[in-house]
């Protein structure tokens, strides 16, 4: 067995001071220099840094469970997911659903402040580095640099324009330094050091290496369409890199398949046999309610436009144009409760749909059948919808993923993969879409494809046949760029949904403003009251604004953000 890097508590509360602002001090002013200024000490406030990956324990205002580090919420602004539950369980998630943000939500506080702790621990560790004289601490360097890099292109990607904080300045506190550009400059170089001095391999599973680096600066490169930089990048680690795609596309999702060959970069959850807050505190609310094991508290509830791109036609392929089309929506049950009659949808489907989505009439994780609206904490009137996320909620019988006692059964321990190599393989096909190898796209989009297509499917309750028509090919040809782009963007959807990424490859496509609001008008066909609550999606809202306090507290040193 691999060892893993924990992200104990304990030891994180013995370096870091406790403080209900966010403008908490760096962790290094919690221990003497002398205590510090050694090895140990490196280490020790390294640990530090990686706890803040999940973002909880280091919320310092705001919302807590904004700060998840699967980043969960953000598929409820695009068009994954609702927020689930009932409308007015945790309000202000519930505005962020419907559009009506303000600079003052709690979520939009939560998240600045938990990824401004985690840009500041990284800090302290390379501040502290640059003050020990004989020792070789490269590779602890490079990993406090790459953990900047990431907390800092989710500011960027997040909020836009954000102060930067360096190891020279870390004292200061993000709301007095100004925001007068984008600072992909400074993310870059992070990656690039990383890349340059992490080992190709670890020890330890949940510590970056060389190939992780070069994987996000790829990402980083992508991200600001600059699709050369990051097509060359990329290119490298798929044929050349450590990674391959696991056999089944599960393993991604359970604790056996945890930093398996698929996973580039991952938040290392573990699970015991307490309330674990070594487990991902951030999604406890995501859980079926009641569900098959009496709990909490039924959020994170897909979206029937979601579902509605697992479609294929006789052939196997999605339905690129027409997934969405009135008339054509999966068959659902909302409106209708357990005991009245339901048939699931017997049209071709994904496979993939059912390792992603909980619905009615198929089995849920090993727990037996879906029964339907009595798993569904919400009413009809709530705008929720009738599924249940799955990727997040261990499988039945996966104890090594699963808390004990009141709450501490949604402390999960499955792993999140921040990066994963299906995830590579597309970003490597979209920039080479965007450069048009069509060639290229096709042949990494089909690896993905391939390996739903040979996967295990979900089975009946008898466990005698598939629980639904599932037909899944490949693709024999991408005609043209036009077609090769759509594909691949859809592919991404139907690898990768409900895993925190859609918002964010929105925004990079541009194209926000009018994929949500064509949602909104879809979703409404099943859930009529989710086009009453929710506003139009505008072009503000491709970027969440800066927090009201911080700009409050700045004195005019911040520049909020247009719109807001």
């Amino acid at each position: 067995m691999k060892k893993k890097l924990i992200y104990l508590f304990t030891l994180f509360a013995a370096i870091s001071a406790c403080s209900d602002e966010f403008t908490e001090q760096p962790a290094i002013g919690a221990l003497s220099d002398a205590a510090v200024q050694n090895e140990d000490g490196v280490e020790l406030l390294l640990i530090g840094a990686y706890s803040t990956l999940d973002g909880i324990r280091n919320n310092l205002s705001g919302n807590g469970f904004a700060a998840s580090g699967d980043n969960w919420w953000f598929d409820v602004i695009a068009d994954d997911a609702h927020k689930g539950s009932t409308d007015g369980d945790q309000a202000d998630l519930f505005e962020m659903e419907v559009y009506n943000w303000t600079t003052g939500n709690p979520y939009v506080l939560g998240k600045w402040s938990s990824i401004f702790a985690g840009v500041n621990r990284a800090n302290a560790v390379i501040s502290l580095i640059s003050s020990i004289e004989d020792a070789d601490l490269t590779g602890k360097l490079a990993e406090a640099r790459f953990l900047r890099g990431h907390f800092n292109f989710e500011l960027q990607r997040i909020y836009g324009n954000v102060p930067y904080i360096s190891e020279e300045n870390y004292a200061n506190t993000e709301f007095n330094q100004p925001n007068p550009g984008p600072i992909w400059d400074q993310i870059e170089a992070d990656f690039q050091f990383a890349m340059d001095n992490l080992p190709a391999t670890q020890e330890q599973s949940g510590r970056p290496t060389s190939w992780a680096a070069q994987t996000y600066l790829g990402k980083v490169h992508l991200q600001q369409s600059d699709w050369a930089a990051a097509f060359d990048l990329l290119e490298d680690v798929i044929n050349n890199g450590p990674y391959s795609l696991n056999a089944e596309f599960l393993d991604n999702f359970i604790s056996s398949g945890e930093n398996s060959s698929e996973s580039v970069f991952a938040i290392q959850f573990t699970a015991d046999t307490g309330q674990s807050f070594n487990g991902n505190i951030g999604g406890v609310l995501n859980f079926p309610n009641p569900g098959p094991f009496g709990s909490c508290c039924g959020f994170y509830q897909p979206s029937q436009d979601l579902v509605n791109a697992f479609q294929t036609d006789e052939d196997g392929l999605p339905l690129l144009d027409t997934f969405n089309a009135a008339g054509n929506d999966v068959a659902n049950d909302y409106g209708i409760e357990d005991e009245d009659a339901f048939t699931p949808h017997t049209g071709p489907l994904d496979p993939r749909l059912d390792y992603t989505v909980g619905r009615r009439g198929i089995d849920y994780n090993g727990y037996g059948t879906f029964p339907g609206h009595s798993w569904i904490r919400a009413t009809f009137a709530d705008i929720s919808g009738p599924y249940l996320p799955a990727k997040n909620v261990y499988q039945s019988g996966d104890t090594d993923n699963q808390g004990t006692g009141a709450w501490g059964q949604q402390h999960s321990g499955i792993n999140y993969n921040i990066i994963r190599f299906a995830d590579v393989l597309l970003m490597g096909a979209e920039a080479a879409v965007e450069l048009n190898d069509l060639a290229s796209a096709l042949t990494w989009v089909n690896m993905v494809r391939n390996r739903a297509k040979s996967m295990s499917y979900v089975q009946n309750e008898a466990g005698d046949a598939d629980a639904a028509n599932y037909v899944i090919e490949p693709y024999t040809s991408f005609a043209d760029q036009a077609f090769a782009r759509k594909a691949v963007r859809h592919e991404r959807r139907l690898e990768l949904g409900m895993e925190g990424h859609r918002l964010f490859d929105l925004r990079r496509w541009g194209n926000g403003v009018e994929v949500i609001n064509e949602y909104i008008a879809n979703e409404s066909r099943t859930i009529e009251n989710f086009g009453t609550k929710a506003n139009a999606f505008e072009a503000k809202h491709d970027l969440l604004p800066i927090p009201l306090s911080a700009i409050d507290l700045s004195g005019g040193v911040l520049e909020q953000n247009p719109g807001f």
